[in-house]
């Protein structure tokens, strides 16, 4: 299995726990230091941090898996056995993923071309809750100067190419079990961010934010709607100004 599930540390648990639960999403976990909320697709794993820090504010592009042992073989098989780059010569054959142990279990790192890594975690419980908003999912976001490895680098890992609209170097991946991935170009050092997206109108999903405090912009762009929604982090140096939940539009 293979589902996206982010970690969002942040000293401001509460405001995010109540702007997750306007979205639609429903809290799953709770063991004192983790949170985690399901959407139909995909889950977010808040952590606590301490306010003003490095980490406070901060996203972690991550999954969860149903063995971490036989994730990190597939992932290593299927990038040893490589495959043709966008310039035609051949991938060369790496070992990408290893497990390794972290202070809540076993995970499996895997680490990319560009210097970008993630923790694949062992799930804890494997159905998505049936009570979230059906038309929401999480996507996870790898921003990085090199498109083409961390494409590689999720193919190999199992996520799954959905079309674009555009043919730039954005590319776009679902996860078997619920989520999306975002690979996207950008300058400096590879980075995670964080978004949702929506299968419907958004106006209704506006109204119910703002029902509960959380006002939204919504704003038309080239390939379809967007909300921006006030971070619930702002003021923290790591946190952009606003999240935002995007209208998903199925190609074709």
């Amino acid at each position: 299995m293979l589902r996206v599930r982010p970690v969002h540390f942040t000293s401001r648990i509460e405001p995010w726990k109540q702007f997750l639960t306007a979205l639609g999403m429903v809290q799953t976990e709770d063991d004192g230091g983790w949170q985690v909320f399901d959407s139909a697709s995909g889950r977010l794993a808040l952590h606590g941090a301490e306010a003003g820090s490095g980490q406070d504010g901060r996203t972690v592009f991550g999954v969860e898996v149903g063995d971490v042992a036989e994730f990190a073989r597939r992932t290593n098989l299927s990038a040893q056995e490589g495959g043709p780059q966008a310039d035609g010569t051949q991938e060369e054959p790496t070992q990408p993923a290893e497990l390794v142990a972290t202070d809540h279990g076993e995970a499996c790192r895997v680490t990319a071309p560009d210097g970008f890594s993630f923790l694949a975690d062992k799930a804890v419980h494997g159905a998505q809750c049936a009570d979230a908003d059906p038309a929401l999912a999480v996507a996870g976001v790898w921003y990085t100067p090199d498109p083409e490895a961390a494409i590689r680098t999720l193919l190999h890992a199992g996520a799954r190419p959905r079309p674009v609209p555009d043919n730039d170097e954005t590319a776009d991946f679902t996860a078997k079990n619920g989520g999306v991935l975002l690979v996207r170009p950008a300058s400096g050092p590879p980075r995670s961010g964080l978004g949702f997206e929506y299968d419907g109108g958004l106006e209704p999903l506006r109204e119910r934010l703002a029902g509960a405090g959380f006002s939204a912009s919504l704003t038309e762009e080239a390939f379809g709607s967007t909300l921006h929604v006030a971070n619930p982090d702002v003021g923290s140096p790591n946190a952009p100004a606003t999240l935002w939940i995007s209208q998903h539009r199925p190609m074709g």
